[in-house]
């Protein structure tokens, strides 16, 4: 059996699909790979942030237009980079086990968040990250980072930032660990909807392929990356929302952490829930639905 399966094309995408794939056929040794890469919207504009051009969607949407059109049989994506809404005829059949979710500080020359100096220039390409750092640290200097994580890791480098905050799991699989100063608090500084899972996208039709990609699934990954995109979806939450979730297991108990901010980014909010473990991902995601409906009631009244 041949797959053909379609990624972006920078470094880090080319590294997490490879080892997925590689993944994929130890459990399926007869199986060959063939990979179609793809330079998507998001790739292409580097000059604006992604809030101002159309959102994270820019980086699935190519990708997805080869799924529907055949030229590839599935997609590896960071589903942090999925849209709420998934066009028809597409499915998110494997969800392998997530990685750390966790954002990281990297700062050549301080030892965490709360060393830099005042008016220390910081960079990030995500709102959330805006809002969550001028919440904790008002102080900093925070400036748009546009770009692949080693173009990001170039200008901090060059002097151009004393600090940029990246999601520890694109280190990890870049093998750059040692480049992480500090792990964020997960509680404290709530990652990106999905941060450190990859999400597997085929054809719904197509059983076979189904079929091998169900062998690598994470159940347990699965619920909670459901759970925290039912948070997305009642926020509304795209590159223009600064929201974040993050969703834990403590034997039979589902834990849900999620922030929010206003679009000025002056008003913040903070939410949890703690339930019974779901029984499918339609309960993870309508938990998180939930919760994501409080959260903007809260944020509403916080802003009032």
């Amino acid at each position: 059996m041949n797959l053909v399966y379609a990624t972006r094309r920078s470094a880090l995408a080319l590294a997490q699909s490879r080892a997925f794939v590689g993944a994929l056929r130890a459990v399926h040794p007869s199986l060959s790979c063939e990979e179609l890469t793809i330079v998507t919207s998001g790739d292409q504009i580097q000059d604006r942030p992604l809030s101002d051009v159309g959102g994270k969607g820019l980086f699935v949407k190519e990708i997805e237009e080869a799924l529907l059109d055949g030229r590839a049989h599935f997609a590896v994506h960071s589903m942090k980079d999925v849209p709420a809404e998934v066009p028809p005829g597409l499915v998110f059949t494997c969800i392998p086990k997530r990685e750390d979710a966790r954002d990281a500080l990297v700062c050549p020359r301080y030892a965490s968040l709360a060393a830099l100096p005042l008016g220390a220039v910081v960079g990030t390409s995500s709102l959330r990250r805006v809002a969550l750092l001028r919440s904790k640290r008002p102080d900093l200097d925070v400036r748009s980072l546009r770009g692949n994580v080693d173009t990001r890791l170039r200008k901090l480098d060059a002097g151009e930032y004393d600090a940029i905050v990246v999601a520890v799991a694109g280190l990890k699989r870049l093998d750059l660990s040692a480049r992480i100063t500090e792990a964020l608090d997960p509680f404290a500084f709530v990652p990106a909807i999905s941060q450190g899972a990859l999400g597997i996208e085929c054809r719904d039709h197509d059983v076979e392929t189904k079929t091998v990609l169900a062998k690598l699934h994470c159940t347990e990954t699965g619920l909670r990356v459901a759970a925290e995109r039912g948070v997305m979806a009642a926020v509304g939450g795209d590159c223009k929302t600064p929201v974040g979730a993050y969703a834990t297991r403590a034997t039979d108990r589902l834990a849900i952490r999620a922030f929010a901010a206003s679009p000025d980014l002056v008003t913040t909010a903070h939410l949890a829930t703690n339930v019974a473990w779901p029984s499918d991902s339609d309960a993870a995601f309508a938990c998180g639905f939930a919760l994501g409906q409080g959260l903007l009631e809260t944020l509403s009244n916080n802003r009032n």
